[in-house]
């Protein structure tokens, strides 16, 4: 493992390929952790991408360097993160693929930052203009149960007091079953004992639907600039499960008007919201498809 310090955050990431490949960020979801990105890394590092996966804030090894600072778990937080990591690394122009949290972060970064993301690919999470939650029809709305859980006046402290077991929740129900085993389930969650793992997941989740979340004013002149944008400006491949039973498929449907520079969208069938863990093979094409395009 490998660390940088930003001006928030000592960060983790794990880096491999060739030093000579083009960059490729690699984004987390939740509840999920770097390590998710592993079977697909490996295949992108023979075709000649170097790759560099981060562990976001609140998760494994990436600490806050201040007490003080706030645990604010919006895309826009994540989105610097990424920027933040890539600049310390002196990397200027690279891809970005993500999943779940990690593909809002990739359309996040690729609406501030396209001088710096060249393509983005984002698994699981459709792209949501101006950055807005609606609310959903009701059958997403019943799949969001754990958005509602969380919003609730008792919510975080019944989380607090159990989150592997909130975690282990969402793994068992948003994909078909085999996709793991426990072992698996526990190799990952190791991840989710990092301090500041519960104040990110409540804040990310209940600033969505609540108005008395903290969000960390450094951010705001990005957060403006996301409400004002509905467009992405890179060329965009999105991949879903078709079997996805957290974020149904259709959410990602009829999205191509917002796309300046193309957007391709792949539905794998027989896979959930997992997918660089549940169809490696699959994926990992599909990105080296999208990211080899001149």
């Amino acid at each position: 493992m490998e660390a940088v310090e930003t001006d928030v955050l000592h960060i983790g990431y794990t880096v491999s390929g060739p030093k000579d490949g083009p960059p490729v960020l690699l984004l987390h979801g939740w509840p999920d952790s770097a390590r998710a990105w592993v079977p697909v890394a490996s295949r992108l590092n023979e075709a000649g991408f170097r790759t560099l996966i981060p562990w976001l804030r609140g998760f494994g090894p990436t600490r806050f360097l201040s007490a003080e600072t706030v645990r604010d778990g919006s895309g826009v937080a994540l989105a610097h993160d990424g920027l933040d990591l890539m600049q310390r690394l002196g990397i200027d122009g690279f891809d970005v693929v993500g999943h779940d949290w990690g593909g809002r972060t990739a359309y996040t970064m690729a609406v501030l930052f396209p001088e710096h993301v060249r393509r983005i690919v984002s698994l699981a999470l459709a792209f949501q203009p101006r950055g807005t939650f609606a609310l959903p029809a009701f059958s997403q709305a019943r799949k969001h149960w754990y958005q509602w859980f969380m919003s609730l006046d008792g919510g975080p402290e019944a989380i607090r007091s159990d989150p592997k077991g909130f975690a282990r929740i969402q793994w068992d129900t948003w994909a078909p079953p085999g996709w793991f085993d426990d072992a698996e389930f526990d190799r990952t969650a190791v991840d989710f004992d990092n301090p500041d793992w519960v104040a990110i997941t409540l804040n990310a989740y209940r600033r969505r639907w609540r108005s008395d979340e903290p969000s960390d004013s450094r951010y705001e002149a990005s957060r403006a600039k996301i409400a004002a944008t509905d467009t992405v400006d890179v060329p965009t491949l999105m991949i879903q499960g078709r079997e996805d039973t957290c974020d149904e498929p259709a959410s990602s449907e009829g999205l191509d008007a917002h796309f300046t520079r193309g957007y391709r969208r792949l539905v794998i069938d027989g896979v959930g919201h997992f997918p660089p863990r549940e169809a490696p093979d699959v994926v990992a094409r599909a990105i080296i498809e999208h990211l080899s395009v001149k």
